[in-house]
C-alpha cells in the first residue's frame, strides 16, 4: 500500500504503521489520521496480521496534532475550515480525534507503540490507546496544552496512565517525563536503548503473535472492559465535554485570535514540542 505520510509494511505475523512527516516531527495532520486509519483497516483484514505496531520515522515519535494546519489558512482542508464554528469543532475533534483515538484502543488485535523522542500531547494520546508502549532510552513524555489556554488534548490518558495526584502534577505543571519515570508511573512496558528500539518491539510482537488471535482478541476485551467498569470510558466522555467547554471560554478565544494575528504559530510549536529547531515547523 502507498501512502503519502505514513508506511505500512508487513512482516509476517506483524504489521508495522509509522509515522512518516520526520521534518515536523510527526505532527497529525488530517491526511496522517485518516491514513493511520486505512492502515488500520488493512491490517484489520488481514488474517495474517496477529500484532500491529505505531512507531514514528526520525527523532521523534510525535509532537502532537498539526496545529499549523488546524489554524487554516487558503490551504486548509474541510475538517479544518469546519473549526471556524464551535459546533463544527466539536464535530471535528470528536470524527478526527476522539473516535479515532477510541478505535485504536478497541482494535481487536494487539498493538505496541515504539516510542522514541518526543511523544507530546496528541502524540502521547495516541501512544496510550495501544495495549503495550515500549519506549527508547531518550523517549520524553509531556502534554503541555494547559499552559496554552486548553485543558489538555480530547482524551485525557494522564489520570489512568500516571494516577490521580501524578496526573494533576504533571498536567499543572507542564512536567516532561523521561522513559524510566515513565516505566516507574507504570506508563510505559519496557525501556530500552534506542537502537535496539525495533529489534525489540520486533521480538516482542513475535511472540504475541503466537497466541491464537481469538486468544488474544477475547482477553483484550475483558481487560478493556474492565477499565470501563472502572469508569474509564465515561471519564473520557466527560473530559471531552469539558475540553469543548475551555475551548469557547474567553481565554481560549483571545489566545487564538492572538496567535492568528502573529501569523505564525512558532513559539506555540516550540512550546508543544521542545524538540530540537530541525524538526519544528516554520
Amino acid at each position: 500500500m502507498v501512502f503519502e505520510t505514513i508506511l505500512y509494511d508487513v512482516d509476517r505475523n506483524v504489521a508495522t504503521i509509522t509515522m512518516n512527516r520526520p521534518e515536523v516531527a510527526n505532527a497529525q495532520s488530517t491526511t496522517m489520521i485518516d491514513e493511520i486509519d486505512a492502515a488500520l483497516d488493512a491490517a484489520d483484514l488481514d488474517e495474517d496480521v496477529r500484532v500491529v505496531v505505531l512507531s514514528g520515522a526520525g527523532k521523534h515519535f510525535s509532537s502532537g496534532h498539526d496545529l499549523k494546519a488546524i489554524v487554516g489558512g487558503e490551504n486548509a482542508d474541510e475538517w479544518v475550515k469546519m473549526r471556524e464554528t464551535p459546533e463544527g469543532k466539536f464535530h471535528h475533534e470528536q470524527v478526527m480525534y476522539y473516535n479515532r483515538c477510541v478505535r485504536l484502543r478497541n482494535f481487536r488485535k494487539p498493538t505496541i507503540a515504539a516510542v522514541q523522542g518526543s511523544c507530546i500531547a496528541a502524540g502521547l494520546m495516541l501512544a496510550c490507546m495501544c495495549d503495550l508502549i515500549v519506549a527508547a532510552d531518550d523517549a520524553r513524555f509531556s502534554n503541555p496544552v494547559l499552559k496554552m489556554t486548553g485543558a489538555g488534548v480530547e482524551i485525557l490518558v494522564e489520570p489512568w496512565e500516571l494516577g490521580i495526584r501524578k496526573a494533576k502534577e504533571f498536567l499543572w505543571l507542564g512536567e516532561t517525563l523521561d522513559a524510566e519515570e515513565a516505566l516507574r508511573l507504570g506508563m510505559v512496558n519496557r525501556v530500552v536503548p534506542a537502537a535496539d528500539l525495533a529489534s525489540v518491539v520486533r521480538e516482542l510482537s513475535s511472540r504475541i503473535a503466537l497466541v491464537p488471535p481469538i486468544t488474544a482478541q477475547i482477553v483484550k476485551d475483558t481487560i478493556n472492559h474492565s477499565a470501563d467498569l472502572m469508569g474509564q470510558g465515561d471519564s473520557w466522555k466527560y473530559h471531552f465535554m469539558a475540553h469543548h467547554f475551555v475551548h469557547n471560554t474567553d481565554t481560549a478565544v483571545r489566545a487564538l485570535a492572538t496567535r492568528r494575528e502573529k501569523g505564525s504559530m512558532k513559539d506555540v510549536l516550540a512550546e508543544q514540542r521542545r524538540v530540537e529547531p530541525d524538526s519544528e515547523q516554520s
